[in-house]
């Protein structure tokens, strides 16, 4: 079996066969990706812009020079998994604690004010309850992987703020889980079963908590024995491993993968060994992350969009999943101050890859129509494009105002 594509033959070439033409698509997303980053970086955006760009440009909708299968989602679905378990080795669990009240405030405000807004719209143009539930549950997840690679190009990790974003997106994550269950339930009328979401309510707070206390206990104690074995990359070998466990036992129990990771990187973040465990994860990160963004920049229909009907509805839609992230995630973190308020509510805008799935089951359902999705997709990719930049320029303010703060009082002394 032999399989043609066109860039190829337009260089003169043959029929590729399945291997080769894979590895070609590899190469294209790799390289795209690099080349998006570096002309992001050199506009003063995060690396992310350029390679949700590049995806755009690379998709059925511009130059259609690859298409989305198998092999690709892998790959950006282990992308986020390593991305998620890289931010969590920069995560300490005392750390996320001193911020947990204000994190979960973020986290349920986060979804309510964004669930009513999306409903209210979908219900304002026509759709009924069930549908129109369906719409509002897309708006509602922050997308966690987008955010915390901007936080770490940034090299912001280390902040309160962003300490608030990451543990408010584990919180909208189970919640959002939690409210795409009961909806799905009532499109399918079926009836709500309260006790089944309440058991997976419990064992996903459950999953959660275990790992992250009992897990990062035990590894404070036992880290050396990840250099019992012979190879001397064992400690990195033993953590991935743990990484992708975790990350099929977060799936098993209804949450995104990532967060599994997430919670993995945070009990790798114990160890004596966690300097070197993020420098040997570098060369692995730099070969796997660009590919979930190129692939989520991929996924959007632009001639689904060819309308000015279609394009109000995409503008409207995009402004009230922005206004309902910020505004609800700003308010709840207001404790924190006004600047650090204003920046945990831009920080949980992006959608991402939870607000696509959402909209991939409701087209597979045959719930949304093929305008819907569209605009669910775009919206998701819209927020993911507008935060990087947005964030970046908050946190070069207070930078700069930290800056002058420490000049006068040294200009004092």
């Amino acid at each position: 079996m032999t399989i043609s594509w066109e860039p190829f033959q337009f260089f003169g070439g043959n029929t590729l066969d399945p291997l080769t033409n894979v590895l070609l698509e590899l190469f294209l997303v790799f390289v795209a990706a690099q080349v998006g980053a570096e002309i992001a970086q050199r506009l003063k955006l995060p690396a992310v812009v350029g390679e949700i760009t590049a995806g755009c440009l690379l998709g059925a909708s511009v130059l259609g020079w690859i298409h989305i299968n198998e092999p690709l989602e892998v790959l950006a679905e282990i992308g986020a998994v390593f991305l998620l378990f890289s931010v969590g080795l920069e995560t300490r669990v005392d750390e996320l604690k001193k911020v947990g009240r204000v994190a979960t405030l973020v986290g349920i405000s986060g979804v309510v004010l964004p669930f009513v807004l999306g409903t209210a719209w979908a219900l304002y143009i026509g759709d009924d309850i069930p549908r129109s539930m369906f719409v509002g549950a897309a708006f509602v997840a922050t997308s966690a992987g987008i955010t915390a690679r901007v936080l770490q190009d940034l090299g912001m990790l280390n902040r309160t703020e962003s300490r608030v974003i990451l543990g408010a997106a584990v919180i909208d994550d189970i919640l959002a889980m939690l409210l795409l269950g009961l909806v799905t339930s009532l499109q399918a009328g079926s009836g709500v079963d309260l006790s089944n979401l309440f058991l997976v309510f419990i064992q996903a707070i459950g999953f959660i908590v275990v790992i992250a206390l009992v897990g990062t206990r035990i590894m404070r104690r036992s880290s050396l024995l990840l250099e019992r074995p012979i190879n001397p990359l064992s400690p990195l070998t033993i953590c991935l491993a743990l990484c992708l466990g975790l990350a099929v036992a977060a799936s098993y129990l209804g949450l995104a993968a990532i967060i599994g990771a997430f919670l993995a990187g945070m009990i790798a973040a114990e160890t004596e060994q966690r300097e070197t465990l993020i420098a040997q994860l570098r060369p692995i990160m730099a070969f796997l992350v660009p590919f979930f963004f190129v692939v989520t920049g991929a996924k959007i229909n632009l001639a689904a969009l060819g309308s000015v009907d279609v394009l109000l509805m995409l503008l409207v839609v995009t402004l009230l999943a922005i206004a309902g992230k910020f505004i609800g995630c700003s308010l709840a973190a207001l404790s924190l101050g006004r600047k650090s308020a204003v920046i945990v509510g831009v920080g949980m805008v992006p959608r991402g890859e939870v607000g696509i799935i959402v909209a991939g089951l409701g087209l597979q359902a045959g719930i949304f129509s093929d305008t819907i999705y569209a605009i669910i997709i775009a919206m998701s990719l819209i927020t993911s494009v507008i935060t990087p930049p947005a964030l970046g320029a908050l946190f070069a303010d207070t930078k700069s105002a930290s800056s002058q703060v420490s000049a006068q009082e040294d200009g004092n002394k």
